[in-house]
């Protein structure tokens, strides 16, 4: 009787590394705002629902895994970078909309007006702050939080606690979040950076017709209204752009969390 509760908590301690993993890293969840207590009182109940759905298939690993405690360590690991893996993808996501916010600030001479982000605990701009939120809502209204879900559980059904393995894929799927985040943030930038580039020509024309003009002055003022309109302007650009990858972001990076380890070739006799 003792044999299948070790099992049975090995099994559980597995399964809430890898939710853990997700819970720590993924928007909305991660949020440092939210009480720690709650996070993990959060990642605890969803460990407790998810361990006797994936308890048989996992029997075997976990008892292995329950006589060597460094094997045990290893299995940890292995299930923490999943679940990271999916979470941490989804923010590097986020972020290209942060960077395409910094470039606004910057090119609109707006870059002082910075306040302090308690997520990333550092000062940012407001337009990283807007972009930031925008995408956290769009990620909310198209259920996102519920397609993050199902992407964990479906790696349960493809890699059972214990048999999750680290491999390039975690690399490759890193790297394709890497740029498309740099081609969101891009996406996001254009309209505004466009806009801000035709202003700065515009005023050096008429710098050069109306030299008794202060065009610093006046390009200052006539660049932040500019910034703002073109920035509402295009706010619904900018949250269709970020929900269109979104589902294949995370079709990646299930992918990736679950490819199954290459089976060595047989010896020769």
């Amino acid at each position: 009787m003792a044999a299948p509760l070790i099992e049975i908590a090995v099994v559980f301690v597995l399964v809430l590394a890898r939710v853990g993993g997700i819970v720590a890293t993924a928007p909305l969840l991660s949020l440092p705002s939210a009480p720690i207590r709650v996070r993990g009182l959060l990642a605890l109940t969803m460990a407790v629902v998810i361990t006797p759905v994936v308890a048989p298939s996992a029997a075997i690993t976990a008892s292995g895994a329950a006589m060597n405690l460094f094997g045990l360590a290893r299995l940890i690991t292995s299930e923490v970078l999943v679940g990271g893996l999916l979470g941490l993808g989804l923010m590097i996501l986020l972020a290209g909309v942060q960077v395409a916010g910094q470039i606004i600030s910057q090119m609109s001479g707006m870059a002082l007006g910075e306040i302090f982000n308690p997520d990333l605990d550092s000062t940012v701009s407001v337009f990283s702050q807007v972009y930031y939120y925008l995408t956290l809502t769009v990620f909310a209204a198209i259920g996102g939080h519920r397609m993050l879900i199902q992407a964990l559980l479906e790696t349960f059904r493809w890699a059972p606690p214990g048999e999750a393995r680290f491999s390039e894929s975690y690399s490759d799927a890193l790297i394709t979040m890497l740029s498309q985040s740099f081609e969101l943030g891009l996406r996001a930038s254009a309209p505004i950076v466009v806009a801000l580039f035709l202003s700065t020509v515009v005023l050096g024309l008429v710098s050069r017709t109306l030299p008794q003009i202060n065009t610093v002055v006046v390009g200052f003022g006539v660049n932040s209204l500019l910034t703002l309109a073109v920035m509402f302007l295009s706010l619904g650009g900018v949250a269709w752009a970020f929900q269109e990858p979104l589902a294949g972001a995370l079709e990646n990076l299930t992918a990736a969390a679950v490819e199954p380890t290459p089976i060595a070739e047989p010896l020769q006799q």
